[in-house]
């Protein structure tokens, strides 16, 4: 016959699991309805009571007591959906090997992220959130090291490298940042017509990477123009 004891552990450990389960539910929750409602109005013009509330929470410090401050939150959101990403990327990556074709690397950085916001299923707000984030100057730098930094985006950046190397380091990282606004926005501004059910230049997420690509093996391969020498008089 089991114990007294044995039956008040196992009643424990259910309440514990239990607990455990609502709060990762109700964490769930509250990052959906924050990346939504940051995606649509911006990051600065949502408060956390007003998360808490759009979240159903009895509780309006629900965002505080669960996540802590709002780049906390910022944080937690960016992390949910850069891990698929970053797993993704490196399975491509992997694939690659030490390939020289610079549309094969260019497919690293566009592919993951389209293929991750096709299997969320629409509406997302991913593309969004991330744009309005790495426009705030506050919160920027999170974005930043949740996905520029990440292991698999430093190996393609070297693959870039050593596709093209006698790119000289100025044009490279001007070149890299228009690659990264280039992504970010276009990420954003599909996902906001499919969300508005405004028309697409592509039917799916498939065939608007395959239009990144494109454009952003042109901006690598695009001729630079030189400067006059200094000193030299302009007519």
């Amino acid at each position: 016959m089991p114990s007294k004891t044995a039956g008040n552990d196992a009643g424990n450990d259910a309440g514990r699991t239990s607990r455990a389960e609502r709060v990762h539910a109700t964490r769930e929750l509250i990052m959906t309805v924050a990346e939504r409602l940051f995606a649509e109005h911006g990051v600065l013009a949502v408060s956390n009571r007003q998360v808490s509330e759009a979240a159903g929470q009895g509780n309006n410090t629900a965002v505080g007591y669960h996540f802590g401050t709002k780049a906390d939150l910022v944080r937690a959101i960016a992390r949910k959906h850069s891990a698929p990403i970053e797993e993704n990327r490196q399975r491509m990556v992997a694939r690659i090997g030490h390939g020289v074709d610079i549309r094969d690397w260019i497919a690293c950085l566009v592919r993951p992220v389209t293929d991750h916001l096709a299997a969320v299923g629409s509406p997302t707000w991913h593309g969004r959130f991330a744009a309005q984030v790495m426009t705030d100057p506050s919160l920027r730098s999170i974005m930043i090291e949740e996905y520029v930094s990440s292991p698999s985006l430093v190996r393609i950046m070297d693959g870039l490298n050593n596709c093209l190397p006698e790119l000289p380091a100025d044009v490279r990282a001007e070149r890299t940042d228009m690659s990264r606004q280039l992504l970010v926005h276009s990420f954003a501004e599909r996902e906001r017509a499919l969300a508005d059910g405004t028309p697409t230049p592509r039917a799916s997420w498939h065939d608007a990477a395959n239009g990144l690509i494109d454009a952003l093996v042109g901006l690598w391969l695009a001729p630079i123009t030189t400067h006059p020498d200094e000193g030299q008089e302009e007519p």
